[in-house]
């Protein structure tokens, strides 16, 4: 059964280019029994459901046949416990032989069924068909010695084979005789061919079944790995632009898609950013480096022995190396922002933290400085970072404002976390707000002079957090900058038994 149905998996095409090896290309006849995942999975799930439905119509048929025997065992137990009763039952001074021939004239044995009686010294009686079934070697045993006790055995008599019970007959405690009864097996034999047909057939179908199914799941399954495949390949070799786009059901296939979808547009992302940055860089730097090599020429140009001139072309070349190397190094933190080590927690108390950072403030310059009540908290922070970007805050604070004008820092613990800065300056235009937080856009006055990477950083390190960065801004009327921190940054006070040291 299982060498009939298991080939129905191997109808899968092993070759998707037969053209191609008939032509006689090398790889595609290397490839042509070569079967693809589904084709092996297909063929091993064939064959597992298979050996299992092999094994159970096996059993269902050797149940079928143990069950039949059984009651054809209870029906010739009945015709053997009839002929007791009736012996036992006979009339007084009536001989066991002319019972028994009686009994057998008057009580019929049902069709396919044989008996015999064999009494010591005694012809054997028998109904129709007890002569062969008296010829069978072990039957013919049992009628010159009778047994102990109740036997059966499966005996073959000519074509047919026989299931034959053969009982003592017993008075008190002798043995007078033995009473054989045999039913024929040719009607199992049919049933079981019928309900192993049958088996088989039900095998087949849930066998086909089985392997469709399977195929249709598995590929469904493995096209999509498929398309994941060749969109890895094609983003391996540089096209970053191909996606899955799965509209399936949304199950771990369907994640999956999603999750590497996500992943190749947020590489994309990367690769576009770093593009940028390369091309913002390069333009960034080129700028001083213009700068310190025109001053430097001119001056090799002219040999001024001026030292005056000298002096006044160094300092403007180092001011421009400075500012170069104010640019690499803010540079160096954005990039190390994308690492997961960017930020490294500690615990800071908030109210330290803001009084320390008004007091490195107010020398900056001459301003109406404030500081807003700062809750009782201890914050989950990189202390150094988040000071960084604050001062950043600041210092465009201060160049948005003039002598008299106010900058107020404040810091609120509600939930989250929130850390400001406030000033009453000339504020940022509309169109600037949206993307003063970019790489190298800048929103200082025109006589100011900056990388256009400070708001850049303050975004970065906000974002190391898991916060973000609001802005708020008027022309004329002033900005107000705001790092917004999750609730993860912020410790939970301990509880007042921990604190007075109680148990």
């Amino acid at each position: 059964m299982t060498a009939a149905s298991a080939p129905s998996s191997s109808s899968l095409p092993t070759d998707p280019s037969p053209a191609r090896a008939a032509a006689g290309d090398p790889a595609a006849a290397s490839r042509r029994f070569r079967l693809g995942t589904v084709g092996r999975l297909l063929i091993l799930h064939g064959v597992v459901v298979a050996l299992v439905l092999g094994v159970v119509s096996v059993q269902v048929i050797r149940d079928f046949t143990i069950h039949y025997q059984d009651s054809m065992v209870a029906d010739m137990g009945g015709e053997l416990s009839g002929y007791a009763a009736a012996y036992g039952a006979r009339p007084a001074g009536q001989s066991l032989e002319a019972f028994s021939h009686s009994y057998l004239l008057t009580h019929p044995v049902p069709s396919g069924e044989v008996m015999l009686i064999a009494l010591p010294r005694q012809p054997v009686l028998g109904s129709a068909q007890a002569t062969a079934l008296a010829g069978v070697p072990q039957v013919r045993r049992w009628l010159g010695s009778p047994p102990a006790r109740t036997v059966r055995l499966e005996v073959r008599v000519g074509p047919v084979s026989y299931l034959t019970v053969a009982s003592p007959i017993r008075e008190g405690r002798s043995t007078l005789g033995v009473v054989v009864v045999a039913a024929s097996l040719a009607r199992l034999q049919v049933e079981s061919a019928q309900v192993a047909l049958l088996a088989a057939s039900e095998a087949a179908v849930a066998l086909l079944v089985a392997v469709i199914s399977a195929y249709l799941i598995l590929r469904r399954v493995l096209r999509t790995v498929g398309a994941v495949t060749e969109t890895a390949v094609d983003a391996s070799q540089g096209d970053l632009t191909k996606r899955i786009g799965y509209q399936g059901v949304d199950d771990e296939v369907g994640r999956m898609a999603a999750a590497f979808d996500g992943m190749l547009t947020r590489i994309s992302a990367t690769v576009s950013s770093q593009r940028q940055l390369l091309a913002d860089v390069s333009h960034q730097l080129r700028t001083p480096l213009t700068v310190a090599r025109g001053h430097l020429e001119v001056l090799r140009r002219t040999g001024s022995d001026d030292p005056g001139e000298v002096r006044e072309t160094t300092a403007l070349v180092i001011e421009e190396l400075n500012q170069m190397s104010s640019l690499v190094d803010q540079l160096l933190l954005l990039g190390h922002s994308l690492e997961s080590d960017f930020i490294q927690v500690d615990q800071v108390d908030l109210r330290s933290f803001m009084a320390d950072l008004k007091a490195a403030s107010t020398v900056l310059a001459d301003r109406n400085w404030a500081l807003a009540e700062v809750p009782d908290a201890v914050l989950l922070v990189d202390q150094a970072k988040l000071r960084g970007a604050l001062l950043n805050l600041i210092d465009n604070a201060v160049k948005a404002t003039q002598e008299g004008d106010s900058i107020k820092l404040f810091a609120t613990c509600d939930g989250g976390v929130t850390l400001g800065v406030s000033d009453t300056g000339s504020g940022i235009d509309p169109a600037l707000q949206a993307v003063v937080f970019d790489r190298f856009r800048r929103a200082d006055p025109p006589d100011q002079r900056g990388s256009g990477l400070g708001l850049a950083l303050v975004r970065a390190i906000a974002q190391g957090h898991g916060g973000s960065v609001q802005l708020e801004s008027a022309v004329g009327q002033g900005t107000t900058v705001t790092i917004i921190l999750p609730p993860s940054c912020l410790q939970p006070p301990e509880p007042a038994e921990a604190r007075d040291g109680q148990p």
